[in-house]
């Protein structure tokens, strides 16, 4: 049992995605509500990342950007860094 409260909520879920959830969950061997409290802790964890790095992001400064690049030693990229040059593989 969690020591965190849990207060009950109502939700509607077209047919065809509560049949989704209803499989997964008995595939993962939890409930519904389990599930749904997980997947729901998941997104949010999600977007609470994204709100963290666009906020340190509006906190940067260029010349500490320019000051770690130029750290950044001048030669090739290893081969797995290379980009794919789109025009040239069509």
């Amino acid at each position: 049992m969690s020591d965190v409260a849990s207060t009950p909520l109502s939700i509607r879920l077209s047919d065809p995605i509560r049949r989704k959830v209803e499989e997964l969950a008995a595939r993962e061997g939890i409930t519904v509500e389990q599930f749904i409290a997980t997947a729901t802790g998941e997104k949010l964890a999600v977007w609470m990342s994204l709100d963290h790095l666009r906020h340190e992001a509006a906190l940067g400064r260029p010349e500490d950007l320019k000051r770690f690049l130029a750290a950044v030693p001048d030669r090739d990229p290893v081969e797995t860094d290379r980009l794919v040059d789109s025009k040239k593989s069509s």
